[in-house]
């Protein structure tokens, strides 16, 4: 069985985009500000992007998937540089592209078993390398508990992709009707 081909919308990817570029230069902006020694801000923001990124997918698919991710990449890290430093934003570019590659693989594979897999298990495995990458290139050396920050971040993470399961489940329903119209059967895209 072969799974679904989409028909890309240009109002939906840019839609993504922009929450893309939004969502990634506040978090990578709001990393700069520690909550405690286990968090900072952008924990708290930065995981919403897995849940864009899974829309998207569901929605448009995934070729509309890696299409947000590639012009979101490009105009967040040019924002970062601008609202963070320049070793935050390579480092968050370069975690983000990897992570949310490997969320649109894993999510394209899991797409048709029981709903609420797809969504979990690709931020779970987007969050680990996310994480790891970007926490070790954005602040290794520096003298700053980015360990502990990493840890703090992963845990909220986690707890953001459960949270999201609802929204997503709910968003999902609400576009049914347009999905099914966008998907031509047959045809692996």
């Amino acid at each position: 069985m072969s799974e679904p081909r989409f028909r890309l919308s240009a109002s939906g990817i840019a839609a993504g985009v922009i929450a893309m570029v939004a969502i990634v230069a506040l978090s990578n902006y709001a990393v700069q500000f520690p909550i405690n020694d286990w968090l900072t801000w952008g924990a708290l923001t930065y995981p919403i992007a897995f849940l864009v990124t899974d829309l998207t997918n569901r929605t448009l698919g995934p070729k509309a998937a890696r299409q947000v991710i590639y012009a979101g990449f490009a105009l967040a890290v040019l924002l970062s540089i601008w609202l963070a430093t320049p070793r935050i934003a390579v480092a968050s570019g370069s975690a983000f592209l990897v992570a949310q590659l490997l969320d649109v693989a894993v999510f394209n594979r899991l797409r048709a078993g029981a709903w609420w897999r797809a969504p979990l298990v690709s931020s779970t495995l987007g969050s680990i390398v996310d994480t790891l990458l970007f926490f070790s290139l954005a602040f290794a050396g520096s003298g700053l508990p980015w360990i502990t920050w990493a840890l703090g971040d992963f845990g909220v993470k986690m707890a953001m992709a459960a949270l999201m399961l609802l929204p997503f489940r709910l968003l999902m329903l609400a576009l049914r009707p347009q999905i099914e119209k966008r998907e031509l059967p047959g045809v692996v895209s």
